[in-house]
């Protein structure tokens, strides 16, 4: 009895006994191991390797056992190439210590195995570097700008490296990790165009000598080093007099160099066109460096369908399985309200919208007026309300409060929206839409709104993307609008949204610019080169 008693005691303590959970240990995904040639390798000290304070060069060499890689003569010399000409892609060959990696390569036979080992980790780390700025750029955008709202492009180099480096297929890493876009393409293009030139020393065009814009027929001492600039960069063709006479053939080359740099095309000569004819080639290939590396920092892969905005050139193109269904003129934010840099998913298209005025335009624009003139916000047909959702006189209107009220403009063809946006995820507060002031879209230089995009002939847009020629035909949308009722609609079919910055390019062998409306890339091709 005794004994069961004994067994019993024993049962009921460890029923009683708390499940001890299992500890299930976390795998690293490790790199492949590397295919080591049958040339000279030594083993490396892990103290040197931590020198470097890289977890993926360790990890690199965890996947040789520690031992040098770099033995085969063929792949250290493609490196070694690469490194070198990594300008022809827009980088700076300095960042990856080439001139000491030559020394080093220069002595490959006599090296101490010290030293063997040492060249060795450079070369990795230097190559690492530079796919690394090749995939997703040198610099991080998110802590140079605080309204660049783009995905982390994340990259496992080990990985690739390694897989190339054992299939004997270097040269298609660097290839593949480039960005597929036609305008990346293009940029490399631009930059190689741009380096057959020769240096320039034209001096610069000076505004003294133009007091007023320059018409055909006239003459103007300023022509002399305009026509010289004309030529330098191929808008101009043959012999030229270079006298102070505005003629012709100026007139023609004016007009082919005002189009290449998006401006009006109307061969007359004033302060815009004269601003880029001023450009240097270094600051011109400056601009094209800048915009490689953004370019870099875009996603790597574009959606089936999509809208990309290059905010300077003011355009919004709709592509839909790699074809250009639509073209539109689009108007955007004010150097003082940029427009923001964002990577999105178009979501609804709202008719006859109305409109809450943000809180930048309240203390900038509204509340000044207010004060000024109590009738203001009722003559643009805004509705001041309280924390309530009571109506609030404008006489009532606390001026010292303002931040107190929702200010909400009523629908109509006169609201700040226009009768239509559209919305997708961000976190700037920002959509595309209509305007009541459509006037702005016949204007050469769009950059005045307020951060959001204004896209002309919106409801031509809406039909199309909704696409139901039942529900949403252009009719249908007319009857939506003339109710003035704010309706909503989810679009159902899912498009990308790319608002982006790039102010360089090539077509056709001609380079093609626009004005950096927010001044980013001088400063950007200087932080590049510090």
């Amino acid at each position: 009895m005794r004994k069961l008693y004994f067994l019993l005691a024993i049962c009921l303590f460890i029923g009683c006994k708390k499940d001890t959970p299992k500890i299930i240990p976390i795998v690293k995904k490790k790199a492949p191991l590397i295919i080591l040639s049958d040339e000279r390798k030594v083993q490396i000290d892990t103290a040197t390797i931590n020198t470097f304070k890289s977890e993926t060069l360790k990890q690199f060499y965890a996947a040789s056992e520690n031992k040098t890689v770099w033995g085969n003569l063929k792949k250290r010399t493609f490196v070694l190439s690469q490194l070198e000409k990594s300008e022809e892609l827009g980088l700076d060959p300095t960042d990856y210590k080439i001139s000491q990696l030559k020394k080093f390569e220069s002595k490959i036979n006599s090296l101490t195995d010290i030293d063997l080992a040492t060249y060795d980790i450079l070369l990795t780390y230097n190559f690492e570097k530079y796919l690394n700025h090749l995939y997703k750029g040198k610099l991080d955008p998110k802590k140079i700008y605080t309204d660049w709202d783009l995905d982390e492009k994340t990259f496992d180099v080990n990985n690739v490296l390694i897989k190339g480096f054992n299939k004997n297929k270097l040269d298609s890493i660097v290839d593949n990790i480039q960005p597929k876009s036609e305008t990346y393409k293009e940029l490399l293009k631009a930059l190689e165009i741009i380096n057959t030139f020769p240096d320039d020393n034209i001096e610069k065009i000076t505004t003294d000598s133009l007091t007023k814009k320059i018409s055909l027929n006239e003459s103007n001492a300023a022509l002399i080093n305009i026509k010289k600039r004309l030529l330098f960069w191929g808008d101009m063709t043959g012999k030229d007099s270079l006298t102070t006479i505005y003629n012709r053939k100026t007139f023609e080359s004016i007009k082919k160099f005002q189009e290449r740099h998006g401006l009006a095309a109307d061969g007359v000569i004033g302060q815009g066109t004269i601003s880029a004819l001023n450009y240097s080639k270094e600051k011109r290939k400056q601009q094209i460096i800048a915009n490689l590396e953004r370019w870099r920092w875009f996603a790597s892969d574009f959606a089936e369908n999509y809208f990309i905005i290059n905010i300077p050139d003011y355009c919004l193109n709709v592509v839909e399985e790699q074809d250009t269904t639509l073209t539109r003129n689009i108007v955007v934010g004010t150097n003082k309200r940029k427009t923001p840099i964002i990577t999105s998913t178009l979501k609804t298209v709202v008719f006859n919208p109305t409109w809450t005025v943000p809180p930048t335009i309240l203390k900038e624009d509204v509340v000044p007026a207010m004060k000024l003139n109590r009738n203001y916000l009722a003559n643009k047909n805004i509705t001041i309300y309280d924390t309530s959702g009571n109506v609030v006189e404008p006489n009532k209107w606390n001026e010292n409060k303002p931040n107190r009220y929702r200010y909400i403009q009523s629908p109509g063809q006169n609201n700040s929206l226009g009768v239509m946006k559209i919305l997708f995820p961000n976190h700037h507060s920002v959509y595309l839409h209509d305007t009541n002031h459509r006037n702005y879209f016949g204007r050469n230089n769009r950059s005045l709104s307020s951060g959001c995009v204004r896209v002309e002939n919106p409801l031509e847009l809406a039909e199309h993307i909704l696409a139901d020629s039942i529900n949403f035909s252009r009719e249908k949308i007319d009857t939506i609008i003339a109710s003035k009722k704010t309706t909503s609609i989810r679009i159902t079919k899912k498009y990308a949204l790319y608002q982006w910055y790039w102010t360089a390019w090539s077509k056709k062998n001609q380079l093609i610019f626009r004005a950096d409306i927010y001044n980013l890339d001088s400063d950007l091709y200087a932080k590049l080169r510090n």
